[in-house]
């Protein structure tokens, strides 16, 4: 049986280039690839994640999701995969077919994924051949939270950063106003 040699690239704030190149088997699911990918970065792999086809362009396609989401919702041709039942083989349509992994939707991890050879041996599990570069730590990239965060850091606002007495007014303002006294 076959193997697919893929060249796994994170998009970092490195200098350097960090890429892996892992052999697959063929009947290998998206689940036992992503683990490999994590355990090749020394990421824990225990946040969300989700592969999507790509292009030349790398342009998101089709997802192929760490776990379904789609609770109990009828399944749809746009409906995402999941990666402990999809076979990387279903999802091969070029010679150098592109994948991207999206890792941690908090912080962002990308990684850009390229078939890039077949081999004649297919492993029995998924295999790091090639290990460029030093992965950053897990925990190095800033979260993406600042929509989240209170704009000028005071008390005021609420947790999402809105200011329920953004006229200038305050609670103790409105103290005389009574409701019924029309």
């Amino acid at each position: 049986m076959a193997g697919l040699k893929f060249r796994i690239l994170l998009d970092s704030e490195q200098d350097q280039e960090v890429f892996r190149d892992i052999v697959v088997s063929k009947e290998d699911t998206f689940e036992s690839f992503y683990t490999e990918i994590m355990r090749s970065f020394n990421f824990e792999g225990n946040q969300m994640a989700s592969f999507y086809v790509s292009n030349d362009n790398w342009d998101k396609g089709h997802e192929i999701s760490w776990m379904d989401m789609s609770y109990g919702d009828d399944q749809t041709e746009d409906s995402p995969s999941v990666m402990a039942t999809s076979q990387l083989s279903e999802f091969i349509e070029e010679p150098d077919q592109k994948f991207i992994l999206v890792y941690d939707f908090m912080r962002m991890w990308i990684f850009l994924i390229e078939l890039i050879g077949y081999e004649k041996e297919a492993p029995e599990k998924p295999t790091t051949v090639l290990s460029i570069g030093m992965a950053p730590p897990e925990d190095s990239k800033m979260m993406h939270t600042d929509t989240f965060e209170s704009e000028g850091g005071d008390d005021e606002g609420d947790d999402f950063g809105f200011d329920d007495f953004e006229d200038g007014m305050d609670e103790e303002d409105y103290g005389s106003f009574d409701e019924y006294d029309y």
